[in-house]
Order: C-alpha cells, then sequence, then structure tokens
C-alpha cells in the first residue's frame, strides 16, 4: 500500500491531541486524575502504564467511547465532546477491544467503513485490496469476520482504522495476537505513515516496540502522568539503558521484584 500524504488541519501550535485537567471516576475512584496531555502533529507517542493505570480509559475519552466526569479533551481545534463529529472525521481507532461487524466478510467490513468516511468508490476498494495484501488477509477477504482469529481480527481492524486516511491514529495494543511477519509490516506502515505527518497515539506492554516506535512516551499510574520524554530522554532521567527499565524505575516496579514466594523457591517434587 503506497500513502503519499497525509491531510491534516493542524498547525505548528495546534496540538494534534490534547486534554486539559481530564478526569474519570468509577464510583469514587478517579481512573483518570487530572490528566494534561499536548501530543504535537506527526509525533509517535507512546502511552504506558500498568493495568490499571488509566491508559485506555483516556483514549476511550479523547475518541468519544467514553464521556468524561470533568475536563476536557480533543483533537486539534475541535473538542471531543462539542463536535463530535468533527473529532471522529479525523480520527482512525483500534481499541483494545474490538467490536465489529461479526456478519460481514473483511471485504465487506473495509468497504463499510470506507463508505462511512466518504472514501470515492474506486479509491475505496483500491485502499482495500492493498490493506489485505499488505495484512496477508487476502485468502479470507470473503469470510465472516466472525470466524477470524484473534490476530485476523485484529489485523482487519487495523486496516479498518486507516483506510480512510486519518490525520490521528489511536492504536491499544496493536500487535497483541499478530504473527512476527504481519507485525513487522505493521511497524513498517505506521513508521511511514508518522513520517508523511499523521499523528499516532500507541498503547502497548511490549517495551521494545515502544522504544522501537516511539518519538515520545508518557507513563501513567494511578491516573496520573507520571514522567513524559523521548525514550532517550527517559532513560538519562532514570540513569538506565532501556525503557522498559525506565517504566519500572518511574512506576516504582523495584520494590515488586522484591517480591517472592518461598514456597516456591524449592525444587519441584
Amino acid at each position: 500500500m503506497v500513502i503519499t500524504s497525509i491531510d491534516h488541519p493542524f498547525d505548528d501550535v495546534t496540538p494534534a491531541v490534547w486534554t486539559r485537567d481530564l478526569v474519570r471516576k468509577f464510583g469514587k475512584k478517579n481512573a483518570v486524575d487530572g490528566l494534561d496531555l499536548s501530543i504535537r502533529p506527526g509525533e509517535f507517542y507512546g502511552l504506558l502504564g500498568q493495568n490499571g493505570a488509566g491508559k485506555t480509559t483516556t483514549i476511550r475519552m479523547i475518541v468519544g467511547l467514553l464521556r468524561p466526569t470533568s475536563g476536557s479533551t480533543g483533537i486539534g481545534e475541535f473538542d471531543t465532546w462539542k463536535s463530535p463529529l468533527e473529532v471522529k472525521k479525523r480520527i482512525g481507532v483500534l481499541p483494545e477491544e474490538f467490536n465489529l461487524y461479526e456478519r460481514l466478510t473483511g471485504a465487506e467490513l473495509l468497504d463499510f467503513t470506507a463508505a462511512m468516511h466518504d472514501v470515492p468508490k474506486k479509491e475505496a476498494v483500491a485502499r482495500r485490496d492493498d490493506l489485505l495484501a499488505m495484512l496477508d488477509l487476502e485468502a479470507d477477504a470473503g469470510k465472516l469476520v466472525g470466524d477470524y482469529s484473534r490476530g485476523m481480527r485484529k489485523k482487519v481492524a487495523l486496516a479498518a482504522a486507516i483506510i480512510a486516511r486519518p490525520p490521528v491514529l489511536f492504536l491499544d495494543e496493536p500487535f497483541e495476537g499478530v504473527d512476527a511477519v504481519s507485525a513487522r509490516l505493521i511497524r513498517r506502515l505506521l513508521s511511514r505513515y508518522t513520517e508523511l505527518g499523521a499523528t499516532i497515539v500507541f498503547s502497548s506492554h511490549e517495551m521494545h516496540l515502544v522504544e522501537k516506535l516511539c518519538t515520545r512516551i508518557g507513563i501513567m499510574s494511578h491516573g496520573k502522568l507520571l514522567v513524559e520524554d523521548t525514550p532517550a530522554g527517559l532513560c538519562r532521567r532514570m540513569g538506565v539503558e532501556t525503557v522498559e527499565d525506565a517504566f519500572i524505575a518511574a512506576v516504582g516496579g523495584e520494590d515488586e521484584e522484591k517480591k517472592s514466594l518461598p514456597w516456591f523457591e524449592s525444587s519441584p517434587a
């Protein structure tokens, strides 16, 4: 698939993605607690955190899937909750738990998504075929999505997220369940996408991919942003060599590593 350019409405001042004092409560718990983000156009931004840190909740509020308790968020000049249609025109989303139209075939799902974004029919068919070929789904294009494996569903959901060539792309665990060959192709595609001007917000537990792909990283814990820097900057701050080590240091993971199971340390029977 050849992508020539990304059309986006952002200038050098307007953030591509932003949150201001964003809060989401579930009962008495603050899942996201006063979060301020400002992600520039063209960034490959990694949002990291332990399970329950608030990453997925944050992404869901930004893209309009979950209403904030307070605060605001948006894409470019548009507030997600005041101008939802304008925001949805400008984003592609691969959520952690994707709900797909399981009674459509893979090809039909991409055709439907392209039509929803007003991609001209001839161009939509070309993009669909390119994506199916790149992601090794050509042979399964006529099968129902409900019969796809998890890895295949992940790939077709990614194809649906990018077929309209949105200026901002949100990816929550995009490589989970994807084979190594397809994962490499996806990495190259996403890197090229940001080179052409797109903005990607990427959440993953695979630290080697975060280190390789991201231009800037934010680490969350208990709904708050602890630290934000380039991969190399994070390592310098924490005095470590890898992003994984920087992440563990930021969230206090060294204490967790000291835990042990005395009964597990003896030789197996």
